[in-house]
């Protein structure tokens, strides 16, 4: 059984992305992954299934898969703008494919996140007209920044969700991809975490963290980031008031045993959470999205935490 700190970091923590790379199904394969990890005894780590708004309709032929009791829980990839006149006609597509899938599909899907890459020329102004195009929409949503342009997203953001009552939009990071040249340092990431925490911002991550501890990956001929480093730091950032380099050191450590879970605690070295407080902390660190829902479960039952 895992610990209840593991629980709390790992709850409803991974999108699974089957059709991204580097798995790269097929749509139908993709989604008989997604029906059977639904009803897996690991289940409680399975958040959303990443599917873009122009497969919508695809998938619609195969929700047989699915029943009321294991739905399609989706998070909904939206198409990229070059400019803001693109991004909100994009977006209103994007809205509408939403509701009516919705619509037509009752009981077996949901909609609860949507994700992509803010306008270039992003402002206040372009945010407050996606506020209005989202409004009666119960999903969280999160806005894509390269982590060399994150901060300068977070703090639009951030002065957007103070000055609405609305649900707060987040930021999402790449922290990874097929080659090394697509791994971010992780002082990059310690910064995007750090500017976040400060703002309580919703983050979530994407790409490359297969495994739950930073490790060299011949296939990417570099060092992936960990799951539970990322979370962790994330976590424990938010809790302590972590600055940059002691978020990165976290981010670097290679070494399973520097990781603590306990049914009261979780604990990275000598800094401790509580339980509870992972719990409260992951409303604002979210989820991360990966390709395989197999390789992290498979790589935590070696590490015995399964």
């Amino acid at each position: 059984m895992p610990t209840a700190s593991l629980r709390a970091l790992l709850a409803q923590s991974i999108d699974y992305a089957g059709m991204f790379p580097p798995c790269s199904l097929a749509l139908e394969p993709a989604l008989r992954n997604q029906a059977e990890y639904v009803r897996a005894p690991e289940a409680w780590m399975l958040n959303t299934f990443v599917l873009s708004v122009s497969q919508f309709d695809a998938a619609g032929e195969s929700l047989s898969l699915f029943e009321r009791q294991h739905p399609l829980r989706i998070s909904a990839l939206g198409s990229k703008g070059a400019n803001r006149d693109h991004f909100i006609a994009g977006l209103k597509v994007a809205a509408d494919k939403i509701r009516s899938f919705c619509a037509q599909h009752p009981g077996l899907v949901s909609v609860d996140q949507l994700e992509t890459a803010l306008a270039p020329d992003a402002d206040l102004g372009l945010l407050g007209k996606i506020t209005s195009i989202l409004d009666g929409f119960d999903l969280q949503t999160f806005w894509e920044a390269p982590a060399d342009l994150a901060g300068q997203t977070i703090a639009l953001l951030a002065e957007h969700n103070l000055a609405t009552d609305q649900r707060p939009f987040g930021v999402k990071l790449r922290t990874g991809g097929v080659t090394a040249d697509a791994f971010p340092v992780s002082r990059q990431i310690a910064r995007v975490i750090v500017a976040a925490a400060k703002a309580r911002l919703p983050i979530k991550f994407t790409a490359g963290l297969h495994h739950p501890i930073r490790q060299f990956r011949d296939e990417v001929q570099t060092k992936m980031h960990g799951f539970l480093n990322v979370l962790g730091a994330a976590v424990l950032t938010a809790e302590h008031g972590w600055d940059e380099e002691q978020t990165a050191e976290m981010l670097e450590d290679e070494d399973a045993a520097s990781f603590s879970f306990e049914d009261e605690s979780f604990a990275w070295r000598e800094w401790k959470i509580a339980t509870d407080r992972v719990t409260e902390q992951r409303k604002f660190v979210t989820s991360f999205g990966s390709c395989s829902f197999d390789e992290p479960r498979q790589d935590l039952r070696a590490l015995g935490l399964l």
